[in-house]
Parts: C-alpha cells; sequence; structure tokens
C-alpha cells in the first residue's frame, strides 16, 4: 500500500484515514482515482474535491457507521462504493460488537479491492454478472438448542464469498488458527485466498487457459470433496515444503492456486508499503540477504523480481516480530517450485491487467 499526501496541507495521509491530522479536512478514497481526497462540503450530502472543486462526490452509504471511507462519484445511481456494493449479508449493526466486526471487515476488503483495482483484475457484481459475479456474505454462527455453537463456514462457490464474521475478534480467530494448525490465518487472508477462486473461474476456467494451468498446478479435474476429505483427515503428503507454499495448498489444484493468489498479493502490496516509506535492508556483512524494493511493485517485470526483494524484507519483519515477542509476520518459504507458481500468477494477472487497458 503506497502512502498519500492531503490535497489541502500536503500532509502524509494513510489508505484508513478519515480525517487529515494537520489540517482536520475530511478525507475519502476516490477508486478511480486509486488516490485519496480532502474534501470541503457542499449541499446535499455533497463533497468537492479540493484539488479539483468543479468535481462532486459523496461518500458510501457505509460512511455512517464508520464502515468505508470510499467515495461515490456524484452522479453515480449507486449509494454504495465499488467494494460494497458487493456486499449481500452484512454483520447486525443493531449491536456494537456487530459494528466493530464489519469495520474490521471492511478494512480487510477494501485492502483487497485496492489491488484489484490497481491490476484491473474483472469484479462483476451480481447485477452485472448474475450467475457468477462476485458477491460476499458475511455470516453469523448459528446457535442450536442445546447451546452449541456451530461455525459458519467461510468459503468460495461460483463468485459467492462467504466469510466468517466471528472471525473479525482476534480471540475467535486465533482459536480457529490453532486449532487447524494453521501458521497463518488472517481476515484479509480470507479475502484473497477466497477471491483467488474466483480470479481462477475468470481468468483460466472461463478463458479456457487450463492446459497451462495443469502443466504448472497439475489436474483440477481430480475429485475436489474426496481431496479435502483426505487432507482433513490425513494432513498434508511428508515433505509437501518442497512444492507447496502451505500445507492446505497440497490439498488440490485449487486451493494451491488460491494459495498462491493470496501470497502473490500479501508479497506485492507489502513490498509497495516498504518502497512508500524507503525501506531498504542491508545488514552489514551478510550482503545475501540485502535487499531494496527499487521498482513499482504492481509493475514488476518478473516473480523473481518480486521474490528477490521480499525474501531480504521478510526475513528483516520476522525478525522484528520476534525482537517484540510475536511471531512471525511471514512464517513461509519461498522453494523454487513455488516461485514458479509464483511466475505463471504474474504472466496472468499482467496479461489481464493489459487487456483492461
Amino acid at each position: 500500500m503506497k502512502l498519500f499526501a492531503c490535497d489541502n496541507c500536503d500532509q502524509v495521509v494513510h489508505f484508513d484515514n478519515r480525517h487529515c491530522v494537520r489540517c482536520n479536512h475530511r478525507l475519502g478514497f476516490l477508486p478511480g482515482d486509486l488516490a485519496m481526497h480532502a474534501l470541503e462540503p457542499r449541499d446535499d450530502a455533497l463533497w468537492q474535491l479540493v484539488s479539483d472543486p468543479d468535481r462532486e462526490v459523496r461518500f458510501c452509504a457505509n460512511a455512517g457507521l464508520d464502515i468505508c471511507n470510499w467515495l461515490v462519484d456524484g452522479e453515480s445511481g449507486s449509494e454504495f462504493c465499488v467494494a460494497c456494493r458487493h456486499n449481500r449479508l452484512v454483520p447486525n449493526t443493531d449491536t456494537q460488537n456487530g459494528i466493530d466486526r464489519w469495520r474490521r471487515i471492511s478494512q480487510a476488503q477494501r485492502h483487497l479491492f485496492y489491488s484489484l483495482l490497481r491490476w484491473r483484475l474483472p469484479h462483476p457484481d451480481r447485477a452485472q454478472d448474475p450467475q457468477g459475479g462476485l458477491v460476499f456474505d458475511f455470516l453469523e454462527d448459528s446457535l442450536q438448542s442445546n447451546g452449541y455453537v456451530v461455525p459458519a463456514m467461510t468459503g468460495h462457490e461460483e463468485g459467492l464469498i462467504t466469510i466468517r464474521a466471528a472471525e473479525a475478534d482476534d480471540a475467535t480467530r486465533e482459536q480457529a488458527r490453532s486449532s487447524m494448525n494453521e501458521p497463518y490465518r488472517t481476515l484479509l487472508g480470507h479475502f484473497r485466498h477466497e477471491t483467488g477462486h474466483f480470479i481462477w473461474n475468470k481468468l483460466v476456467r472461463d478463458q479456457n487457459r487450463l492446459t497451462d494451468f495443469r502443466a504448472v498446478f497439475g489436474d483440477e479435474r481430480q475429485d475436489y470433496a474426496a481431496a479435502l476429505q483426505s487432507h482433513y483427515a490425513g494432513g498434508a503428503p511428508l515433505g509437501w515444503q518442497d512444492n507447496f507454499i502451505s500445507a492446505y495448498a497440497a490439498s488440490h489444484p485449487w486451493e494451491d492456486f488460491a494459495e498462491c493468489f493470496a501470497h502473490y498479493l500479501h508479497i506485492v502490496d507489502t513490498l509497495e508499503t516498504a518502497r512508500a516509506f524507503g525501506i531498504a535492508i542491508d545488514p552489514r556483512g551478510h550482503e545475501e540477504i540485502s535487499g531494496e524494493v527499487d521498482f513499482l511493485p504492481y509493475r514488476a517485470r518478473s516473480a523473481e523480481q518480486l521474490v528477490s526483494a521480499w525474501v531480504p524484507l521478510s526475513i528483516a519483519i520476522n525478525a522484528i516480530q520476534r525482537s517484540m515477542g510475536q511471531p512471525d509476520s511471514y512464517p513461509f518459504v519461498l522453494s523454487s517450485p513455488v516461485v514458479a507458481k509464483l511466475e505463471y500468477l504474474h504472466r496472468l494477472i499482467q496479461a489481464a491487467a493489459a487487456r483492461q487497458q
């Protein structure tokens, strides 16, 4: 994520800011510009850009509960921003806990859409694509008559992505991570992984690019339900680390693709953040783990270029985390086969972006 600047006073502005800390101007993110803007109020809930007073905008309807800080063009027929318009079922706003959950969920969702918009990746909603458009249900756990809580499922089916709302609570998410023996589990990770399934539909299946996919990830025609049952019953095969980014990725080619898609977004967005802050890794006497982000990550020439910058940075981030008594932020190893899969994704995503220019 890059840094922004207030249009009014040039103060550094972050992606999730609502007000400038220096001049107190109201701020909003305009998806069409991929930029944060300082705003001046106008009549009828409209605002004007400080940088372009003739341009009228209004806040997404979810701004009322401080759920969203994205903007909609003043003449748009939609009350929701380009991200929130994909939501169908949302957390219960009658309780403070529900509002807090939705705020955390929305923050992760907007970070996902930032990447989708940067690459111009397809994201039709159900109005544009009734059968396979992207739509989100944030599901509550169900309570049985005997008091047993049945967790809602996080998953994907033909563009419908379900996210368990309770995982917006740190304690619930950590319990799920620990019980499933996962090294990493976040809301943003859920959004990126499940959207990877949607992207596979749009860029691989629907574009009839299955031959190239199978050459890298294997044959997805193997029984998916049986593969997952085998994974949960017996775990990943011995030596999975040599060929897969995670144990779950080893369960089926679809999951391998989705996991690699999520990691590709993790890497690119974090590298853009490092570049925005001017972070370079140059440990004295350890040139083998030196690195600098001297390129635009969203326009990298190859996955190898990304990985060469990412490995030193992730090593440093993990070391800093340990110094604070925290677990590694990136507890994964990028083997050569995994880098090859990231290279496939890089070509797929960059080609899709080029077609939209």
